[in-house]
């Protein structure tokens, strides 16, 4: 598998890359850290609760020999960023790929949430910026690229429907399209401001990707109806999308937002 024949795969291969995946314990994470392990990278798998770290990067594929690599880490504590950060180059030497994707989410909505809530909420944001420069500043160091992809959220481009929520459970939190919005405006900043130094800066926007664990069933249906695809979407329908995004197939891309939703912002 690590040895590739036409150009094509070589595109998308990320043999001997190093990527980093915040959240890789999670519904979407774990599929994201899978896709990329399966396309040759050794990935970083982090999380806030370390076992949880750990037992992701023991499940990930191993088609090239790689060595996965497991890290605490918790985007609203700077401390945490920094022992984070310098734990992986120490253990990996380079980062060539970072996925943020996870982020400390909050369940109150509009009518419940409050200041100190919300402020925490677009927190995510400020962890976000700092992990992602704290990967430029090391790809200048060392002359060499980077990618970094942001998760957006089709709740970063559009508004929710109420009628979906509407006696089932709490309304879509309002900081969370916040945090979403803010986050794809983001990417297009630092894109053009890190495109001299080789940096690409993408989103990566899903749609609908509810747990079925957690989700109320008659939410997911209710969602269903306004999806064109007529279903939810399937974690490992973003692994394309996000090797995409690391590799040398999106070479000349930056400062976009790549949206998988089954159709929702079409309509």
């Amino acid at each position: 598998m690590c040895n590739t024949t036409t150009s094509l795969d070589a595109l998308f291969r990320l043999d001997n890359q190093v990527a980093m995946v915040t959240g890789a314990a999670g519904y979407l994470g774990s599929a994201i850290a899978t896709g990329l392990a399966e396309a040759g990278a050794r990935v970083v798998a982090t999380s806030r609760d370390v076992e949880r770290a750990r037992r992701a990067a023991r499940q990930l594929p191993t088609p090239c020999q790689q060595t996965h690599v497991a890290v605490s880490l918790d985007y609203l504590d700077p401390k945490s960023l920094d022992s984070a950060f310098k734990q992986v180059l120490d253990e990996t030497e380079r980062v060539d790929i970072l996925v943020n994707n996870g982020h400390a989410a909050t369940a109150e909505d509009w009518t419940s949430v409050s200041h100190e809530h919300f402020t925490r909420q677009l927190s995510n944001a400020s962890g976000y910026f700092e992990l992602a420069r704290r990967v430029r500043d090391h790809a200048v160091q060392r002359a060499a690229g980077a990618s970094v992809i942001m998760l957006g959220s089709m709740y970063g481009l559009v508004g929710s429907y109420p009628d979906a929520y509407r006696d089932i459970c709490a309304a879509s939190p309002v900081a969370y399209h916040a945090l979403k919005g803010g986050i794809i405006q983001m990417t297009r900043h630092l894109a053009v401001y890190w495109a001299g130094d080789a940096v690409r800066v993408n989103c990566l926007c899903p749609g609908p990707f509810p747990d079925p664990r957690r989700a109320p069933a008659e939410l997911i249906e209710r969602l269903t109806t306004r999806v064109p695809l007529k279903r939810m979407g399937k974690p490992d329908e973003l692994k394309g999308a996000v090797v995409f995004l690391a590799s040398q197939a999106s070479s000349y891309m930056t400062g976009q937002t790549l949206v998988i939703d089954g159709g929702w912002t079409a309509w």
